[in-house]
Order: structure tokens, then C-alpha cells, then sequence
């Protein structure tokens, strides 16, 4: 049975985790390129250390892509109505990221069914690095 054609999803219904690998100076390298976001603070270890950090750390926008990676898991791209994030930690080189989306509410708008969902990223040691709300059209 198609979970989105289905009339049983319940609020408090989780999808299923996205673990990724642990990042890595490749991972911030790969990105950079694909993103063109190539602040030193992400690839370069004496300007991340003049800044304070103790090396170089993972783009905030990385984690938002793996939490869009966890939606688009669940839903088709197209159905993705709203995604609204918060920064609430910074992804260290090591940290194993893991996705999670749980349903908070069901609903509906000029009738088309709708799911808002609670979205986190998080560490390998349960710390939040971002959290937020999306909403998806069920069909």
C-alpha cells in the first residue's frame, strides 16, 4: 500500500532515519564545489583556527540538504510544500549526521491533504545542529 495514497497516516507517524556518513574533508571539499559556497572557514584549518574553532566545520547549508534528502526520501520533490530551519549547532569534521522527521499534523488546504512535519538533524551523540518544520502534500 502507497503510504501517501493511504487514509491511515497518524499524527506522530516517524520516517524512516537518514544516516549519513560521517563528515569528512572531502565531504566539506565536495560541497564547496557543488555549492560554490568556498568560505575559508570550511576548507581552510588556520582560518577556521583564528576564528576559534579548533578546525574546519561543516556548511549550515549541508545539514539542510541532507534534512531536504530526508523529505525527498519520503515524498516526491514537487510535493514539498514549505521547509522552515533553524541553526542550532555546528557539524564538526567526525560528526556522523542523522536525519529525523515525525508527522505533527495533519490538514488540509483548497483541498489538497497535507502533512506538517517536526525535521531535526542530528549527531551521533544526540546533539540538534538544526531543526524545523516542513509541510508536504499527500496524494
Amino acid at each position: 500500500m502507497n503510504l501517501f495514497e493511504s487514509r491511515d497516516l497518524q499524527v506522530g507517524h516517524e520516517l524512516p532515519p537518514l544516516l549519513l556518513p560521517a563528515v569528512n574533508r572531502t565531504t566539506l571539499a565536495l560541497y564547496a564545489g557543488a555549492s560554490g559556497d568556498h568560505n575559508q572557514v570550511h576548507i581552510d584549518l588556520d582560518f577556521a583556527r583564528k576564528t576559534r574553532q579548533p578546525d574546519v566545520f561543516a556548511h549550515g547549508m549541508l545539514s539542510l540538504a541532507y534534512l531536504g534528502r530526508l523529505l525527498t526520501g519520503w515524498v516526491p520533490q514537487q510535493q514539498i510544500r514549505s521547509l522552515a530551519v533553524r541553526f542550532t549547532g555546528i557539524t564538526q569534521l567526525g560528526h556522523i549526521p542523522t536525519c529525523h522527521g515525525r508527522v505533527i499534523e495533519l490538514f488540509e488546504v483548497d483541498g489538497e491533504r497535507r502533512a506538517r512535519l517536526a525535521i531535526r538533524c542530528i549527531n551521533q551523540y544526540g546533539d540538534e545542529k538544526l531543526v524545523g518544520e516542513a509541510s508536504v502534500a499527500l496524494i
